[in-house]
């Protein structure tokens, strides 16, 4: 029986693209094609991860760059079947997060090699045809971070998590990092919920740091700057602006931009180039990857020359932001 997804929906029009040979075996659009892609989304398109790819592939629908179909809320056992089913729909672009079903989703590429697959990996690209993505908008917490040094009154400073992946791990330290160029004694407290989506166990864990001294949280996961809000101290936000939902507590995000990296594989793929590479690299400062998004009035004046000195050094890349995946103490 066909997967049933929770929600399908077809954008940017309905017109069928012709698959032809093309070099390295990976169908190749026309060049005045938009192309087909398809995206299998575990959580719902409205959490905060999936909710900056949908929206980035929506806008490229909109530009008539593709067509995009999704299904949403696609459990690991049914994964690979909702994978197969899009590459046997003619999709020439299957989008996916293969954390949780790295195996069965390799071996569906292998299967369909005139299909591109780029999927959120922590492992490497696989053959012509089975490319990956990383989440960076560690640069952007970086320069969070140099703004909350100057804004805690404690020297504390604590951070949610989901899970400790070298993803999460690298946005906290970064954090982290940019806090300790400012302000080289601040102390540190984290905590990992064990969940994606748990707003209440996030808001929880943030309550507990709150309790312990920290005055500023750093918030990866949803669900924190509820507890910042609730005591009356400060956050920074993580992927997209919680500033709206939150105006008198989230003076900074630190957010992802998913476009760049779309538009890097739709033009292999127009090219027919191989797209068993690793596109994580679009996701950095220099392409527009990800950005800082603050509120002026919220911050110091004179902690903002600085954050904007180290900006400017990051997308000239005279400056990198240091990557440490290891797990935060």
């Amino acid at each position: 029986m066909p997967i049933t997804p929770s929600r399908r929906q077809l954008l940017a029009g309905a017109a069928t693209l012709l698959a032809t040979p093309a070099i390295l075996r990976v169908r190749r659009a026309h060049a005045a094609d938009p192309v087909k892609v398809a995206g299998v989304h575990a959580s719902p398109v409205e959490n905060a991860w999936n909710s900056r790819i949908h929206s980035a592939m929506q806008a490229a629908a909109a530009d008539g760059l593709i067509t995009y179909e999704f299904s949403e809320g696609v459990s690991a056992t049914d994964y690979p079947r909702a994978m197969r089913e899009y590459a046997e729909a003619g999709a020439q672009l299957v989008w996916g997060e293969s954390y949780a079903v790295e195996r069965d989703a390799r071996a569906v590429a292998t299967d369909y090699p005139e299909t591109a697959f780029l999927m959120g990996s922590s492992g490497g690209p696989q053959g012509d045809n089975f490319g990956v993505f990383g989440t960076r908008n560690h640069e952007a917490a970086y320069l969070a971070g140099m703004l909350a040094a100057k804004m805690s009154q404690t020297g504390t400073f604590g951070s949610v998590g989901g899970y400790p992946i070298p993803e999460v791990n690298m946005l906290i330290n970064a954090f982290r990092a940019g806090v300790s160029e400012v302000n080289p004694d601040a102390k540190f407290l984290n905590g990992f919920i064990g969940a994606w989506f748990d707003p209440a166990k996030a808001k929880e864990a943030a309550l507990a740091q709150i309790d312990a001294g920290a005055d500023i949280l750093f918030g990866e996961r949803i669900g924190t700057a509820d507890a910042a809000k609730e005591a009356g101290i400060k956050a920074v936000g993580s992927l997209i602006d919680y500033t709206p939902r939150y105006p008198d507590t989230v003076f900074a995000n630190a957010i992802w931009n998913y476009r760049p990296t779309i538009d890097a594989i739709v033009k292999d793929i127009a090219e027919g180039a191989a797209t068993g590479r690793d596109y994580t690299e679009y996701s950095f400062m220099k392409y527009g990857g990800n950005e800082l998004v603050f509120v002026e009035s919220m911050v110091p004046a004179d902690a903002i020359p600085a954050m904007q000195e180290k900006q400017a050094a990051i997308q000239a890349g005279a400056f990198d932001v240091p990557i440490d995946e290891s797990e935060p103490a």
